[in-house]
């Protein structure tokens, strides 16, 4: 361990020493809510807890538990750690991407027995990486249920999109099956108008142009969903099949200029999730699972240029291919008492890449590296782990993963590239007193390799072409982390987190020969993390069912840079983000009402020939939702912010330290949006 990790924990543990005392005399019964708690620091939600939110799905009641935020988790490497946080009955859908949210969405309010929060894991329950999730226990018996959803969404100066969804779930004892239709949207919130300037680095004004840019989207999709006992056990089924899009544009217009770069994406994408659960006796069960996705895409990226001297060859990147993976696991577990359960399995997962890019000037094609690429990945990986409640205070999860690798590729490269990680994780959960629990986790997890890395990318918008990586090797993190969380309040929240991540093989930019540029590992580097988490209901200050909240994480990374040979923070991370917000339920009213303010966010990329930056300000959201019945919903919502900046500073070479060719700063003034939804349940 090193130093930076002992002083992260003795901080945590003087944090801890002086937590509030008026904190410490309250408890989670001593609120208006019907939450219980348990030994094991598990928290216990009936639905009498959120009678006065007025609730009309699973999902609404999930958001509203204090202290839980829904992941759902980011699809990479496999399916251990790559879900999310929510269980319903014990158990993770059939499908990544049939989210737990997704899941909870289609569930009414009537089915939902009880909600509990696991704080640090308990017998039986496997966290997948989390330190905390929730458990949805749903009823067991006969229903029809019908969600019916309508949206839109409105810019000022943009494109509107509009999407909705129907899904239908039935229930008869042990059996459900359903099925989805939806029309998804996709938007930013980042689009806008705005003065666009270039200068020479001594301040010399080069070029003064507006600046306009525009992006929507979205996809259509059919899933279905089938559970049943089956060979004295229960299998899940389920598929999806959809197709989607993307558009985006931007524009410089001057006197007598005029630049625009568009990006044009079409793709489908589908999958397939079988999950077969059984008892091998009393203190026995077999769980195996198969999950194969796949999906395609084509997209073209275009830049065209006039600058008063007639028009530029234009600039053309387009790129096709599909993508798949499968993945086929299965563990025992055998649960010895009430306090200790053990876990063995294994997991085997192919995932393949098969992308041919090219990239055009004036219609005369240039030869980029990796521009025809197939990449393949076999792994597989055997794991043990055990959760063990020491005492009616203590509890202890620790297991260990071992994985192999082998990652090929052919095309214009040949390689071949094998990887073994042992990947161990213990977390000690301890709560001294009601309603106060202390967090401390060791690990080391391995990130999942974007294989679209291994070939040439284009950014028009900036002027940036990437030329592909063989060499790709995944990123590794020993990971120290102890957290203070105390309740007090009936729904109040203060969570305190420290983290401190060794970093090894970071993923950033390096460079190319030719002047090209390319993702790729560029060495050793750190992560420190403050996480605050507060939240104070405010019927104390006379203030009915409100509650008051801050969040913030305070990241500050650490690298060096492969063409300066300096320290620099890592590229695309956060260094806050804070939020504050307010939200109310006025239940004589059936109105829920919030507001969110983010003052400040941003993050920096590091590229050899140029460093992009981005800071925004003043991000409000507004929203309110109105229940005139309890199996209707209407809910509206504004977004709007102060500004939108960039800078792109460009240098003229790469030897160090490297001169500024120019900086180009761009103004933006994001549009407001409005969004409404209708919701109706059956």
């Amino acid at each position: 361990m090193t130093r930076k990790t002992l002083l992260i924990t003795t901080t945590a543990a003087l944090a801890m020493a002086f937590a509030p005392h008026a904190l410490a005399q309250e408890s989670m019964g001593s609120g208006t809510t019907s939450a219980r708690s348990t030994d094991q620091g598990v928290l216990i939600f009936t639905p009498e807890f959120f009678a006065g939110q007025n609730p009309n799905t699973a999902l609404d009641m999930v958001q509203r538990v204090p202290g839980f935020s829904v992941s759902d988790g980011d699809g990479g490497r496999g399916f251990e750690g790559a879900v999310g946080n929510v269980l319903i009955n014990g158990a993770r859908p059939a499908s990544k991407n049939d989210t737990g949210s997704s899941v909870l969405s289609r569930t009414l309010v009537s089915q939902v027995e009880r909600i509990e929060l696991i704080r640090g894991g308990a017998p039986g329950i496997d966290m997948q990486g989390y330190s905390v999730v929730v458990n949805v226990i749903l009823k067991n018996q006969s229903s029809r249920q019908t969600v019916v959803n309508a949206n839109a969404t409105f810019f000022d100066g943009g494109t509107d999109v509009y999407g909705g969804s129907y899904q239908f779930t039935a229930r008869d004892g042990d059996r459900t099956w359903g099925f989805t239709l939806s029309d998804g949207i996709g938007m930013s919130d980042s689009n806008g108008v705005g003065p666009a300037t270039r200068r020479a680095a001594d301040g010399t004004l080069l070029r003064q142009e507006d600046f306009y840019n525009d992006g929507y989207g979205g996809g259509t999709g059919i899933r279905g969903n089938y559970a049943a006992p089956a060979l004295g056990g229960k299998i899940d089924l389920t598929a999806r099949y959809g197709v989607n899009d993307w558009h985006s544009m931007d524009r410089f217009t001057g006197t007598g200029t005029r630049r625009e770069s568009r990006y044009d994406n079409d793709g489908s994408s589908g999958e397939v999730g079988i999950v077969y659960t059984r008892p091998l006796g009393s203190q026995l069960s077999l769980e195996t699972r198969f999950i194969h996705e796949f999906s395609d895409f084509d997209s073209i990226s275009t830049y065209n240029a006039d600058m008063g001297a007639g028009p530029e060859p234009e600039q053309r990147f387009e790129s096709v291919g599909d993508a798949s993976e499968t993945i086929a696991r299965a563990l025992v577990r055998f649960e010895r008492s009430e306090a200790l359960t053990f876990e063995g399995g294994g997991e085997i997962a192919y995932n393949r890449l098969d992308t041919e890019q090219a990239f055009s000037v004036g219609g005369t094609p240039v030869v980029l590296p990796s521009a025809s690429v197939v990449v393949e990945e076999t792994r597989g990986e055997l794991f043990g782990k055990s959760t063990w409640r020491i005492s009616p205070r203590l509890s202890l999860e620790s297991g260990l993963r071992l994985e192999s690798s082998t990652i090929s590729q052919s095309g214009d490269a040949e390689q071949e590239k094998s990887f073994f990680f042992a990947k161990p994780r213990v977390q000690l959960s301890w709560t001294p007193m009601a309603e106060t629990q202390v967090r401390a986790r060791f690990e080391r997890e391995v990130g999942q390799l974007d294989f679209g890395d291994f070939a040439a990318s284009a950014e028009l918008d900036n002027q940036n072409v990437l030329g592909g990586n063989a060499d790709l090797e995944p990123e590794d993190r020993w990971i120290s982390e102890i957290t203070f969380e105390r309740r007090f309040w009936g729904d109040g929240i203060l969570s305190i987190g420290l983290r401190h991540d060794e970093i090894g093989n970071v993923i950033d930019r390096i460079p190319l020969q030719d002047g090209l540029s390319a993702v790729g590992n560029i060495g050793d580097g750190t992560l420190d993390q403050l996480s605050v988490n507060i939240v104070i209901p405010t019927d104390k200050a006379g203030i009915s069912g409100g509650r008051l909240r801050f969040r913030n994480d305070w990241n500050s990374t650490e690298v060096t840079d492969p063409t300066t040979g300096e320290k620099r923070p890592i590229s695309r991370v956060r260094a806050r983000q804070p939020t504050i917000s307010f939200a109310q339920d006025i239940t004589t009213w059936r109105i829920n009402w919030s507001v969110a303010w983010i003052p400040i966010l941003g993050q920096t990329t590091y590229d050899p020939d140029q460093t992009f930056a981005w800071k925004g300000g003043d991000y409000f959201e507004l929203a309110a939702e109105y229940k005139p019945t309890d199996s209707l919903s209407i809910r509206a919502q504004v977004n709007l912010w102060d500004n939108f900046d960039t800078e792109r500073t460009v240098y003229a070479d790469r030897t160090s330290p490297r001169p500024i060719a120019f900086i180009e700063r761009r103004e933006i003034d994001p549009r407001t949006f409005f969004s409404i939804r209708l919701r109706k349940t059956f």
